[in-house]
């Protein structure tokens, strides 16, 4: 991560919906490693001085109906919306994946878990793709992250997926297949490559004190991420 003084950290906000139990960690982490968390409301829509996004993990309106289908109607979501189709990094974990899936901003979905288990444990991801979330780590590179999850197992449809591969854009995917997701995948981005969602959590896993820092490298590509996305908008403004 490049260097920057307080007043130019970049501000990464991280939308609240009832039932979100991640926005914590994510904040810590995110202010762990240089950048400085914005707190919203799924019910505000300024994102006025935000250089990126992050949906965290939990229950978005307890995962009724589909799991982030009733989020992706929240008013904060068209502001991501028009955010995410202006070039600037957003990024989804857990419930925050399944949230962008929905709101079509990632292709495909995610479904019950093969099983139908919910699944709390480690498992071992193999970077195949670069992206906000994945800049710092050469495709090839295997890293352990904790899912905690009842619906992960991504789908789409043939298309979809031969979409995916044409484009190069599968993030991630599990060496051990823990839910059945299609091929494999725990991540992917859109075809612009400024938005990703993964349903392991990687700022679980991002600092010695909780027993991994396989996370790290992930968190920090995406704030990476969020400082190129100040650097432009500074370019931008006329002098």
């Amino acid at each position: 991560m490049s260097s920057a003084t307080a007043s130019q950290k970049p501000v990464i906000a991280i939308p609240i919906f009832p039932g979100t139990n991640c926005e914590q960690d994510v904040a810590h982490v995110v202010e762990l490693f240089g950048a400085t968390p914005k707190m919203m409301w799924h019910s505000e829509t300024d994102l006025t001085g935000v250089d990126a996004v992050i949906i965290p993990g939990g229950f978005a309106h307890g995962d009724y109906l589909r799991t982030g289908a009733i989020a992706r109607f929240s008013p904060v979501m068209k502001e991501v919306e028009e955010f995410a189709a202006a070039g600037k990094p957003v990024l989804g974990i857990c419930n925050g994946f399944q949230v962008l899936c929905e709101a079509g901003l990632l292709p495909g979905a995610l479904r019950k878990n093969a099983g139908m288990k919910f699944m709390c444990k480690d498992v071992e991801l193999e970077v195949t793709a670069s992206s906000p979330l994945t800049s710092r780590l050469p495709k090839g590179t295997k890293r352990s992250l904790p899912i905690n999850h009842f619906e992960g197992n991504y789908t789409c449809d043939d298309e979809t997926y031969q979409q995916l591969i044409d484009n190069d854009q599968i993030v991630l995917r599990y060496t051990d297949n823990p839910n059945g997701s299609r091929d494999d995948i725990a991540g992917v981005c859109n075809e612009a490559r400024n938005v990703v969602g993964l349903m392991p959590h990687p700022e679980r896993a991002s600092e010695a004190i909780v027993g991994s820092v396989d996370g790290a490298d992930m968190m920090k590509s995406f704030i990476d991420s969020a400082i190129n996305s100040l650097e432009s908008q500074k370019e931008a403004v006329p002098v």
